[in-house]
């Protein structure tokens, strides 16, 4: 157990604090990362104080997801947020400090998204202590960083409520929907030979810059046209590429990776699309040999703005005497996965996701108690629907 001291029950300053100082670094991500073990710790042992029914499940060894429920009314919540962080290099303020100067709370995770985890923990407190007729679930996971591994566990055990709120930073505003995302690597072909052999050799490196092009005349001509009322347009982008042995040489290989961000609705994760443009590209080009493969996808996530729990938020937020602002969020939740297995599931949360990953992360304190009190105003509603 460690040795440091709990926040006050329902504090969720403290909590923010007291999580924000833990190194919860995702090991997949940077190796040697300190996981989220001792963060988990520290929260299971905050909540079982504050009076929550209190269990730590591991998702995958040394990997640990903390469940605390309370309440056993007809109605069902889940809050749900992630433990993990990326890593710290380049920030440009200690990462682990969490300072708090001029009203904001500054470390890694303290935007993405401790400050969600502390305020929804800090509202389901008030929800007990008003005895809500609610059942609630509080769920901070593990792994969201990168697989998804966390929530993906909940879901496979049997988690299931009438909805869900993901406290991920919106800057206060509700977000019932995200794009999905697919990456896709190129492997195109090409014969090795000496530079001054333009009649044998085939350069895979120039067969890949023909495709790109492709892919942006698509991008800009078909996938700009498929818009989202909160999200904007579908998108595909370049994101890495290798290939090349040498300045004499002419490459007999290279492999370009892609992005390309779904929209709700979409039928594809866009590897027929990309089959599709190197078809274009090897019709006029000779010795053109490319071929596509997915290396992972998420969905994307929609929720109807006239759904229960979007209303119960914007109810909520008028409580509060906040504009309830409906946004798109620009980032991939673990939404989707709560969404696919018929959760209702939206985002909201303190905090900014323009400083999320950033070199210099925070947010405020005032975000935090407007978060808390809101949140605890949708659990009162939501118990009363």
């Amino acid at each position: 157990m460690t040795n440091r001291a709990l926040p006050a029950r329902g504090d969720a300053v403290a909590l923010a604090q007291a999580l924000v100082r833990i190194d919860s670094v995702n090991p997949t991500l940077v190796p040697g990362g300190a996981g989220e073990a001792q963060a988990a710790e520290l929260l299971a042992a905050t909540l079982t104080a504050w009076g929550f029914e209190t269990k730590v499940d591991e998702a995958a060894p040394g990997r640990p997801n903390v469940i605390a429920t309370a309440g056993s009314g007809p109605r069902s919540i889940i809050l749900n947020g992630h433990l993990d962080v990326v890593g710290t290099e380049g920030m440009t303020h200690p990462p682990f400090d969490a300072a708090i100067t001029n009203g904001r709370l500054y470390g890694r995770g303290s935007s993405d998204m401790k400050a969600g985890i502390a305020a929804m923990c800090a509202a389901a407190t008030r929800s007990t202590d008003a005895r809500d007729d609610l059942h609630i679930t509080i769920a901070a996971v593990c792994d969201e960083e990168y697989e998804s591994l966390g929530t993906q566990a909940l879901l496979a055990a049997g988690l299931r409520a009438d909805a869900a709120i993901i406290t991920e930073p919106t800057r206060l505003a509700i977000a019932p929907a995200h794009r999905g995302f697919a990456w896709m690597d190129i492997e195109f072909t090409g014969v090795a030979a000496h530079g001054s052999r333009y009649d044998t050799g085939v350069d895979a490196i120039t067969h890949a810059g023909l495709l790109l092009a492709e892919l942006d005349i698509f991008n800009r001509k078909v996938l700009a046209h498929r818009v989202h009322p909160l999200l904007g347009h579908a998108s595909l982008h370049a994101s890495l590429i290798h290939g090349g042995t040498g300045m004499s040489t002419y490459p007999d290989r290279c492999v370009l990776s892609v992005e390309r961000r779904t929209l709700p609705g979409d039928s594809t994760t866009g590897v027929a699309e990309v089959e599709a443009a190197i078809e274009r590209v090897a019709s006029r080009t000779p010795n053109y040999s490319a071929k596509v493969s997915l290396k992972t996808a998420q969905a994307p996530s929609d929720v109807p703005e006239s759904a229960p729990i979007v209303r119960a938020l914007a109810a909520a937020l008028s409580d509060e005497g906040l504009e309830p602002r409906v946004e798109g969020c620009t980032a991939w939740t673990d939404a989707a996965l709560f969404n696919a297995a018929g959760i209702p599931t939206i985002c909201f949360g303190p905090g900014d996701i323009a400083l999320a990953h950033a070199a210099e992360e925070y947010v405020s304190l005032d975000e935090i108690a407007s978060a808390t009190n809101v949140l605890a105003h949708v659990l009162r509603r939501w118990s009363a629907t």
